[in-house]
């Protein structure tokens, strides 16, 4: 199941496309979410959805220069595509976990919050406020 890097690009016709859109909690049915609101995340980018597949161990390929058609903002936030391999040349699925494509975007779209990036930044907010509480907190002892 090792490819090698000139045979991944090559051969496309396993591989399926997601876009951010697909799984963004921010877009409707209509602007391309295909997956259930509640299960949806807040503005995907199609290298967070690259880091998820291979952590699991899908074959991925990432094209930054895509663009889903439905996307009417062309900011390079917007930008990406990823082509991931679900099933083996006999027909097969290559995870047994993901037999299809709604399967991979369900599982990206839960496993996305948890990225490291993700808990950062929500992390990074948090601490900011406490530290603007804590200021106050120090200059009180200090005048004591």
């Amino acid at each position: 199941m090792a490819w090698a890097a000139s045979s991944l690009p090559t051969d496309k016709s396993r591989f399926i496309c997601i876009y951010p859109a697909y799984i963004n909690n921010k877009k409707t049915i209509a602007e391309g979410r295909r997956i259930p609101l509640d299960k949806a995340v807040e503005n995907p980018t199609s290298t967070e959805i690259q880091d998820v597949c291979v952590a699991v161990g899908l074959n991925v390929l990432l094209e930054k220069n895509k663009m889903y058609p439905r996307e009417w903002n062309r900011d390079a936030q917007y930008r990406g595509r990823v082509r991931i391999q679900l099933k083996q040349e006999d027909g097969n699925p290559c995870q047994p976990q993901f037999p299809t494509r709604k399967a991979v975007m369900l599982y990206a779209a839960e496993t996305i919050p948890k990225l490291k990036t993700r808990t950062q930044k929500m992390g990074g907010s948090d601490q900011s406020l406490q530290q603007g509480e804590g200021g106050k907190k120090g200059k009180g002892k200090k005048k004591k």
